[in-house]
């Protein structure tokens, strides 16, 4: 017995107890969701259930790994991540129009989602080597660095990622002292190219920027996923409908149900209460993340720390204000919920190294 217990401490000491149990509790919401969005189709379930069970091995890798080991892995992974995005470019699998994924023989692999993970490092590891001493160079080279992912992610074409890894980036340098000053200019001069931007739109880029403004403009067609989402979102009233007994899920009105939509279905079917319930627990979630961040005992763990926590209160409030239609769509799952075994991995991945700042900051302070 006393064998056991101490192999159950090795195994949990790392863990953060209420990081963990968060995570768990929206990862199971998210599973009773998918199983009726996915037309109660048990391989598909089973199919998260085990990307959830390799993601969670990850986490516990990662939250035995030193974020010092972590900074000196940094480079190599995020060239390998810039390199895996190229080969995507050249002979990547294309799905519905885009080219996003590798064929890794045994399975597909998405490296935007690998790129979620290696640029806030990257950043993090470039600005703790100058520390004390960063100008407006470090910001620039920084910026560079986000750029080049952030273009090859968005020919894919996949705008809502690239604008979401891009944010992350952003998340870094702002948590290492980007001037206010220097946001400010940076709005103003994205605000002044925006027309030449929005001639580098694709047509159906412009068409969800259009529908967003006008959501009746084309209910049939561009406005179509958003329309069917807030009819969804309305129909489930209070308490919803019950589960299983959503009728724009299973009338097969509302697409991309089991994905970038999950939010629609969950909403139709568990009502206000139950939406009000998974917001909770997002912010329990994102406000012991900020916890670990405010602990973070180097600048390189801060860092760390603070982008993956703004990053996963971005996606959420992104994909439930893109459902709720207080925002374009942009094709962003909900993190935890949607389908996505390698957006499933890459989140866990996450909380691991927020668990490994946590841990390993005892360590420091003793």
């Amino acid at each position: 017995m006393g064998a056991l217990l101490r192999a159950w401490d090795v195994l949990t000491r790392r863990i953060d107890t209420m990081l963990f149990a968060c995570a768990l509790a929206i990862v199971g919401v998210g599973l009773v969701t998918l199983f009726s969005a996915a037309d109660q189709s048990i391989a598909r379930v089973t199919s998260q259930a085990m990307s959830l069970s390799f993601a969670v091995v990850l986490m516990w890798i990662f939250a035995n790994i030193a974020p010092q080991t972590l900074a000196r892995a940094a480079v190599p992974l995020y060239v390998v991540a810039v390199a895996m995005l190229v080969g995507v470019a050249l002979f990547g699998i294309v799905v519905n129009g885009s080219r996003r994924w590798l064929n890794l023989g045994v399975a597909r692999f998405q490296p935007s989602e690998l790129m979620k993970i290696a640029l806030p490092l990257m950043l993090a590891w470039y600005f703790q080597k100058f520390e004390g001493r960063i100008g407006w160079k470090d910001f620039v080279f920084a910026a560079v660095l986000i750029v080049v992912p952030v273009y090859l992610i968005k020919r894919q074409p996949d705008l809502g990622t690239s604008l979401l890894i891009a944010a992350s980036g952003f998340y870094v340098l702002f948590l290492a002292g980007l001037s206010w000053k220097v946001i400010v200019g940076l709005v103003a001069a994205a605000a002044a190219v925006g027309p030449m931007v929005w001639t580098h739109l694709h047509d159906y880029q412009r068409e969800r920027i259009l529908t967003f403004l006008d959501p009746g403009r084309d209910p049939l067609g561009a406005g179509y996923h958003s329309m069917q989402a807030s009819i969804a979102l309305g129909s489930g009233g209070i308490v919803g409908k019950g589960w299983l007994n959503g009728t724009q899920t299973h009338l097969d009105f509302l697409p991309e149900r089991h994905t970038d939509f999950i939010f629609a279905v969950f909403g139709e079917e568990f009502g206000l209460i139950g939406a009000g319930v998974l917001l909770l627990l997002y912010l329990l979630l994102i406000g012991r993340a900020m916890v670990i961040t405010a602990n973070a005992s180097t600048m390189f763990a801060r860092l760390v720390a603070g982008a993956i926590t703004l990053m996963f209160f971005t996606y959420a409030f992104v994909n439930m204000a893109m459902v709720s239609g207080l925002l374009p769509v942009v094709g962003v799952p909900l993190p935890l919920v949607s389908y996505g075994g390698t957006a499933m991995i890459s989140l866990f991945i996450g909380l691991g190294i927020l668990m490994s700042v946590q841990a390993h900051r005892k360590l420091v302070m003793t």
